[in-house]
């Protein structure tokens, strides 16, 4: 799964407005806190508040809150609001794409990924991360040694050449 800037951003404007509450939390202060180009929060906002996330009112008691309970608001939300499903297959949700013969098994692969998908970001949300209580879970996914390895791009791809030569010592 690839994470949007615009993903990255929503969540951290969601957090520092989560964290503010009940207060409204004026564009400037999130700028300032969570380093986002202004003209990329406004868009951002905008698909929040198109997705029902965020509230906004003018004026100098104006500013950002959220739409319900950061307990309400889960990250797979807030995916959902920016950038649509959280799984994908050329466009389409993985149960309406078919394959023929030796692919046909594929189909299966793309719906557990997402359920997997689902299995964390529909169980974390916005108020877990602004108050940094993240779910037990969580705990025990992060210490499999795994989690923390990064895995080389195949062989042969012009991006694996790239990435591998950055780790390559100078000769």
């Amino acid at each position: 799964m690839h994470i949007t800037a615009k993903i990255d951003y929503a969540v951290r404007t969601l957090v520092e407005i989560a964290k503010a509450q009940p207060d409204s939390v004026k564009a400037d202060a999130i700028v300032v806190a969570q380093d986002i180009p202004p003209k990329v929060l406004e868009s951002v906002v905008a698909d929040l508040r198109k997705g029902g996330l965020v509230t906004s009112r003018r004026g100098p008691d104006g500013g950002y809150r959220l739409a319900r309970p950061a307990t309400d608001i889960s990250i797979a939300d807030v995916i959902r609001a920016v950038e649509g499903p959280l799984a994908s297959v050329r466009g389409q949700r993985p149960e309406d794409v078919h394959y023929a013969g030796a692919a046909e098994p594929l189909q299966r692969v793309w719906i557990g990924l997402r359920v997997n998908i689902r299995s964390v970001l529909e169980r974390v949300s916005v108020a877990d991360i602004a108050h940094d209580l993240l779910p037990s879970f969580l705990d025990e996914l992060l210490h499999d040694p795994d989690a923390w390895t990064r895995r080389p791009r195949p062989a042969g791809s012009q991006a694996a050449t790239q990435w591998l030569d950055l780790d390559q010592p100078d000769i």
